[in-house]
Formats: C-alpha cells, structure tokens, sequence
C-alpha cells in the first residue's frame, strides 16, 4: 500500500496518477489525510499528557515529605485526570489508526511515469515483437482437437473429475508439461535464481501481504473451514518468505523462482477465449520472484523481461511484448510488461506472462525492509513474473508446430521430454 508520508506529502500528485488507473482517489485521500491529523493530534496531545503525568508524578513525593497534603493531593487528582484523558486519547489515535488502514488498502498503486493512458487491453503499447508466424494448410487444427486427435488432453474427463477448467494432462501431454516445468526451472537456476518449493495454500496474512487480499478476494479459492486460501500464482507465498524481514544490502536483490499449481476462479470468464488452454482455474506456471534496493528496481525489471524473451526465443514461438496501459494494469503493479505469444490456428495472441515492478507498494504491507549502508531500515521493492505459464505455451506449440507426421517437439525440450514429436 501507499505510504503516508506519500499521500500527504503528494497529494496532488497521488490523485493524478492514479487517475491513469481511472481510480477517482480524491474523495479517499482527503478522508485519509483528516485520520491522519486526528491521529497526529491525538498522539501529540498524548505525549504532552504524559510528560506532564511523569512531572506531577515525581512531584507528589517531595510534596508529601514537606507536608503539602493538600498540594499533593491536588497533583494527584490532576494526575487522575490526565490518565483518563488519555485513555480517550489513546481510543481516539487506535480508531484513527484503525480506520486509515482500511482506507489505505483500498487505494491501489500508483502507476510509473512510463504507463500510457488507456482504458484496456487495446490500449496497451507493443514494445517489442519476434519470431515467425508459421503458415498452417486451412484445415489446421486447435489445439482442442490436437488434443483429442492424439489423446494427449482429456477435457471432458477433467469436467467429470472436478469441473470445467481442470483438464487432465495425459502421455506424452502430461510429459510435456513435465518437461517444460524442468526446463523453466533449470533455465532460471542458471540465471541465478535460487528455486523455492512453496505450499499451495497461504493464509490470510499472506494474501494480503502480495495485495491479492482484499482486492482479488472473489478469484481465489477459498477453505473456509481453515481459513485458507489456494494460491493463484507462486508469487504470493515466495514473496511472503520476506514478510517482517530486514534484509541486508549486500544480500540484494534476492532472486527466487519457484514452481506451482495455481488456482484461479476466474469468475465472470466465458465465450470463445476460454475454449480449451486459453483460461483455466488449474495450471501450472514457473514464477521469478525479485527484492530489490529502489534504485536498481528498473534494473532489475529490464533483467526480468530479457530473461522472460530468452525462454520464448528458445521455444521457437512468434512473441509479442506490451506495455500495459493504465486502464489494464493491475491494483498492485507500478509497470507491467505482458508477453504474448501467437496462436496460428487461433489467429490470436496468447498471454503468456506478466513482468512487474511493485516498487515499494507490497513491502509496505509486508514490512520488507533491508538495512542500508548508513544503518537506516529502508523499504525493499518486490518484482515478479510468469517464467513461464504453462497452458497457453502448450496450447501455441502444439498449433503452431503441427504437421501431417504430427506435432515436431521444440529442439531445447527434447532432452526433457525424451521423444521429439508427439503423433
């Protein structure tokens, strides 16, 4: 969440940018700033109160030895009175306190100078595209029926099962998904990332530490007997690891990947972008997880989106990279950067990853902090992304590379898969 110090030192500014998000922040802000001159009153009132507590205090006694009942007496009363106005006080500061926290967390990130205005997805700004559209024959098939051709996907099986969403991966299917979880992971433990193996359910803390609570609360799967909550990316329980911590400078930035089932209600999802791979409330992704100093952050960001190219340069697939607009970014993230990779037999681009830069907007909420050089406790920024998801990459690959002898397997996963074509 947004600082303090931020909004009441820029309100302006906080109002402004966050009108590129079309968040209308003017009414929330000002209502923030009066709790915090409540809070700021209170407390001040409170620690003159106490000086003068502690003052009368010591003076009683020396009013007492000298006989001064009646002085005494009168400072004890004043004493009496002063501890029940700052109970008052103290009830006033808490409720502030109480009530700016539950506005501060409704309030989402402010966007960096560099996201375009825009209301959508149309809106966001291609930055960088590669690779080679293949030319399919007209009776090329989607990767639905690939699926089914060679028995590789089970959709219905997976409706049965569980529900529509959670397909069940089989052969060669369930070997491909194997071997594109390894390979995401080697490749990124040679890039530095130490791998993470993370629980697959988080409690509340944590869903709000990563900003998904209460923002995201209606998309996530939710155990209500334990009060858990099914994660719907790595991100949330790697990035927890660093809640309440006070990391070193030198042992910056901190690079973690880890790889996870993720679960997702997606409610509201429906029509022709959802057939198939093309949304789940069950797949598998890679994540890459950064805490960073502040300044080195955007460094950090630009690292992450050559590392995220790399993989789908390796994987041979026509690739797109956007910068998202202010209408399409999320609550959380500062900038984004979304990958996209085409499908051919689709005609559509496929979202395969999102990169961003959270910049100090999650470890406020987390309170990761790390000691800098002159010993000040400073707010890390947190950065993550998609290294990569699964469906929508299998879902290209299987389209774009199929032929009469059947799908050619990308030459950087054969050593992983074992077979170079599935037919």
């Amino acid at each position: 969440m947004l600082t303090i110090k931020v909004i009441t030192e820029q309100r302006d500014e906080v109002i402004r940018r966050l009108a590129i998000k079309h968040f209308d922040a003017t009414e929330i802000i000002d209502r923030i700033i009066a709790l915090d001159k409540t809070r700021r009153a209170s407390q001040t009132a409170l620690d003159a109160n106490l000086t003068e507590v502690n003052r009368l205090s010591k003076q009683i006694g020396g009013l007492m030895k000298e006989g001064k009942r009646a002085e005494a007496d009168e400072a004890k009363a004043e004493v009496s009175r002063l501890k029940e106005t700052n109970r008052t006080l103290e009830a006033d500061k808490t409720q502030a306190e109480k009530d700016m926290h539950e506005l501060l967390v409704l309030i989402p990130n402010l966007p960096h100078a560099s996201v375009p205005e825009g209301t959508g997805a149309d809106d966001n700004r291609c930055e960088e595209t590669g690779g080679t559209i293949p030319e399919l024959p007209a009776d090329a098939l989607p990767h639905w029926e690939l699926a089914r051709k060679y028995d590789i996907i089970d959709f219905e099986l997976g409706v049965k099962i569980t529900g529509a969403g959670f397909p069940v991966y089989k052969g060669k299917g369930a070997r491909l998904q194997r071997a594109l979880v390894n390979f995401f992971l080697d490749c990124a433990r040679d890039a530095g990332y130490v791998e993470i193996e993370p629980p697959y359910v988080v409690n509340a803390e944590s869903g709000y530490g990563t900003g998904q609570l209460p923002d995201k609360e209606g998309q996530m799967y939710h155990a209500n007997l334990d009060d858990l909550y099914l994660i719907p990316t790595a991100e949330v329980p790697v990035t927890n690891i660093y809640r309440d911590v006070i990391l070193n400078e030198a042992d910056l930035p901190i690079r973690n990947t880890a790889y996870s089932a993720c679960f997702r209600r997606e409610a509201g999802s429906y029509g022709k972008d959802v057939r198939g791979l093309n949304r789940l409330h069950q797949f598998d992704k890679v994540e890459i997880v950064r805490i960073d100093r502040p300044e080195h952050s955007y460094t950090s960001l630009e690292e992450m989106v050559t590392y995220v190219r790399s993989l789908v340069e390796a994987l041979e697939l026509p690739w797109r990279i956007l910068r998202l607009c202010g209408g399409d970014l999320s609550f959380t993230s500062a900038l984004t950067f979304d990958f996209e990779v085409f499908s051919a037999v689709q005609k559509r681009w496929l979202e395969v990853s999102s990169v961003s830069n959270f910049e100090s907007y999650q470890a406020n909420r987390l309170k990761c902090r790390y000691r800098d050089a002159d010993k000040k406790v400073q707010l890390c920024h947190t950065l993550n992304g998609s290294a990569l998801a699964l469906p929508r990459i299998v879902a290209a690959l299987l389209e774009n590379n199929q032929t009469p002898e059947g799908i050619i397997i990308p030459k950087v996963l054969v050593p992983y898969t074992g077979f170079e074509r599935i037919s």
